[in-house]
């Protein structure tokens, strides 16, 4: 591998619309981090980024958004991380491309997990874009946004200025998109031909943002991985007037105008103290979409469905197998029968089987349907609003303690080509999964189409990721629905184990 490396006053040097960056050049790609793409007041509407005369330093990551939670390490086995500087200043994005020319890529916007409320551009190291880019031949790009009370607290009953406050990181993203549009043509890139995509929160974003107007045109295709889930992240309702005015009290201000200057840590600290008793009221509290004009709500809980705007819009949409349980160790020491009882134990292993002949149904309790369930009716309502669904499932084992089923982000260092850098991907057909799964994601940013059926209203056709990649037709369908009302017996189990959980 050419390994050369160069920063030089010249080069690489891209122009944008705001003004010149500069990046450095390294194993064939040309690298910028932490441009910025826009800057915000606090609780406001983002702006696209005052003009500048000199070269920017496009070199070090920038700051992410500030999380309501201190970061503890922990599941680096599983998910290994990064850890970095927090700041409300954080409105930027990172690009890797093969070359600043005039080749027109197809573009690859990454957005990160963590809900809506946690999470970064950078937070896995399997988010890095360089082997994506070289290998894809293609532009990828990341976008920190804010997040939490920054950037979903609706404030709009104050005043016209916070009308959109409950979607500023939503605003965020779709201006992080529109600079894309305007730029990215001059880093190689199609400004025609973007694929948004996103993993758990972020997969959930490509949702908000087919449902916002203002995104329209700023993407042609949507990639969600596990990011369907129902109502673990559910749009905030009604006003968040009460938890606005709670905030106050606690912080003993009287005016939104200084909760704009308030510290974060205060922010943060009173906002934990107050929100709880309101969330159990069922009032909003921010940390999650706000429906309204600008934002039309989740199409499968609005009662509107998906935009008829977005429906020439292709998704590849997925879950892993095991998704939360698999981060549980006691699951894979218990039967069935302890969970579920004999009788329905004996029916659940008959429909497991059905489903996955090549499994052991000892692994019953560890078929995950909090994001499946919902996964199956996202795809079925798509198709009826006629546009193009294809659909997968990542199970592919791993060798831990014997064996280990997918776990929620398993799969995100086979689409980024980045099994590399993660060692517990390192086991035999590892690289040849690894390959299979990136030349879909790059033939459905490409064309639209990963490489297999679409599916319709009534047949999902799903790709199987793991030793053996096929395709089946609603092969779970009876077995995610007889165990989705058990759900509460599985995690009754998990939490015997709770201390347990690495995720």
């Amino acid at each position: 591998m050419n390994q050369q490396f160069y920063c030089t006053a010249k080069a690489p040097l891209v122009k944008t619309i705001s003004g010149p960056v500069r990046g450095f050049h390294y194993n064939g790609l040309d690298i910028f981090k932490g441009i910025p793409y826009g800057r915000a007041r606090r609780f406001h509407a983002p702006e696209p980024m005052p003009a500048w005369e000199t070269a920017l330093d496009a070199t070090s990551f920038g700051c992410v958004c500030p999380l309501m939670e201190q970061e503890k390490p922990k599941g680096e086995l599983l998910v290994p991380h990064r850890y970095w500087v927090q700041d409300e200043d954080c409105l930027n994005l990172n690009v890797w491309t093969p070359a600043c020319d005039d080749a027109r890529r197809p573009v690859l916007v990454w957005l990160h997990g963590g809900g809506y409320f946690a999470g970064s551009a950078i937070e896995h190291i399997a988010y890095e874009g360089e082997n994506m880019a070289r290998l894809g031949d293609c532009v990828v790009v990341s976008i920190n946004h804010r997040l939490n009370i920054l950037g979903y607290l609706d404030l709009s009953d104050f005043g016209d200025e916070y009308i959109n406050s409950g979607n500023a990181g939503g605003d965020d993203i779709i201006l992080a998109l529109r600079w894309v549009h305007e730029n990215i043509a001059a880093f190689g890139g199609d400004p025609g031909c973007v694929t948004v995509f996103g993993q758990s929160g972020g997969g959930a974003k490509v949702t908000t943002l087919m449902q916002s107007p203002a995104a329209d045109g700023l993407f042609q295709r949507g990639f969600i991985m596990s990011g369907v889930i129902g109502d673990t992240l559910a749009d905030c309702k009604g006003s968040g007037r009460k938890c606005v005015e709670a905030l106050m009290a606690k912080l003993h201000i009287s005016t939104v105008a200084e909760l704009e200057t308030v510290s974060y840590a205060h922010l943060a600290a009173a906002y934990k103290k107050v929100s709880p008793s309101l969330k159990a009221e069922g009032l909003n509290v921010g940390t999650a979409p706000h429906p309204n004009d600008f934002y039309l709500g989740d199409p499968l809980t609005n009662g509107s469905g998906f935009r008829p705007e977005t429906a020439d819009i292709p998704l590849l949409v997925g879950t892993v197998f095991s998704e939360f349980q698999g981060f549980t160790d006691p699951l894979y020491s218990m039967t069935p029968e302890e969970i579920f009882g004999e009788e329905d134990a004996i029916r659940l292993r008959s429909l497991f089987k059905a489903a996955y002949p090549h499994r052991d149904s000892a692994q019953l309790p560890l078929v995950d349907t909090i994001f499946r369930a919902p996964t199956i009716q996202y795809i079925q309502e798509r198709a009826k609003a006629g546009g193009s669904v294809y659909s997968y499932l990542f199970e592919q084992d791993f060798p831990i303690d014997g064996g280990h089923t997918a776990w929620h982000c398993a799969d995100i260092p086979f689409v980024f080509h980045n099994t590399c850098l993660v060692p517990v991907c390192a086991f035999d057909g590892a690289e040849a999964l690894e390959e299979r799964i990136f030349q879909a994601v790059l033939s459905f940013a490409r064309t639209g189409n990963p490489g297999w059926i679409e599916s319709t209203a009534k047949t999902e056709n799903t790709m199987l990721f793991g030793t053996d990649c096929h395709v089946v037709s609603n092969h779970d369908h009876a077995l995610i629905q007889a165990l989705q009302p058990l759900t509460g017996q599985i995690f009754a189990a998990m939490s015997k184990g709770a201390g347990q959980i690495q995720h």
